[in-house]
């Protein structure tokens, strides 16, 4: 599974392809929607309840999940802003894989059959739509200048875990895009780290899966200012997790996958795990 390294713009944010969202106060951040439409629609309805002003979305639209196409009228319907994942750019891009990023066979091998399915499953229109989609936002979250990516500023598909991710790293991502605050995903765990500085990097997690802990809820983050600093919290979401997983054995994906949902522990995608995060699971 190939890389998919950002251009220098991204890294320092001022070109073609990143979109700037001017001054927010209150806005919800979705990862990895996987093709979880249900889990979408819950937190679209969730965070709105919450008082979110703007809805973003850091990408990877499809994989693991049933019918893909059931995504993309949520987004348009509720004007959710949505920047590229590496799934994005390799369905938008009609790509051989999902260019997750992945080592190891067997990651591979599951990681395969989720984007052969959502490839086949995505229409010719919503595919296209995907190539368009910007790679990064900036916007302004009080006196905070925050920046999006997927992975990490300098590679899409790249993974910052929380026990692998020293804080000199953070700053050097800070330093180098001018950012105050980076929003991240990926990974499909959330985590987030404030510097001594007041600078920080968060990862919102993922709406597309659980996150390895038994449960079977998902998380999304939610964003506000705060005079002139910036404030994050993780935000839990239930969904209908049973149709979900009706839907997956009716579309012939693997049980693998359908176990997952309903017990919430992660049965593939496991070989990434740094020690510390897969020692939390239960395989």
């Amino acid at each position: 599974m190939g890389d998919q390294t950002l251009p220098d713009p991204v890294l320092t944010p001022r070109g073609r392809g990143v979109v700037d969202l001017g001054a927010l106060t209150r806005v919800a951040v979705f990862g990895g929607v996987y093709n979880n439409y249900l889990a979408l629609d819950a937190a679209i309805a969730d965070a709105r309840g919450r008082g979110a002003e703007s809805l973003v979305c850091l990408g990877d639209l499809g994989g693991f999940g049933p019918r893909p196409d059931r995504v993309f009228p949520l987004l348009r319907d509720h004007e959710v802003r949505v920047m590229a994942g590496n799934y994005d750019v390799s369905v938008g891009g009609g790509l051989e894989d999902c260019g997750c990023g992945y080592t190891d066979p067997r990651d591979n091998r599951f990681a395969q059959i989720s984007y052969d399915y959502t490839y086949r499953n995505t229409s010719a229109e919503n595919r296209a739509w995907l190539a368009g989609l910007p790679t990064a936002f900036t916007f302004r979250l009080g006196d905070a200048r925050v920046l999006t990516c997927h992975g990490s500023p300098r590679q899409t598909n790249e993974f910052l875990w929380e026990s692998g991710t020293p804080d000199g790293l953070i700053r050097w991502f800070l330093d180098r895009t001018g950012a105050d605050l980076i929003l991240a995903t990926h990974t499909g765990i959330k985590w987030q780290r404030r510097l001594a500085d007041g600078r920080g990097l968060v990862n919102v997690g993922a709406l597309g899966r659980p996150e390895n802990d038994g449960t079977t809820r998902v998380w999304y983050a939610l964003l506000e200012a705060s005079g002139g600093d910036w404030r994050a919290e993780h935000v839990p979401v239930s969904y209908d997790h049973e149709r979900l997983a009706a839907e997956m054995r009716e579309e012939g994906l693997p049980e693998e996958f359908v176990e997952t949902v309903t017990t919430g522990w992660w049965t593939t995608c496991l070989e990434i795990l740094p020690a510390k995060e897969r020692l939390s699971g239960r395989f």
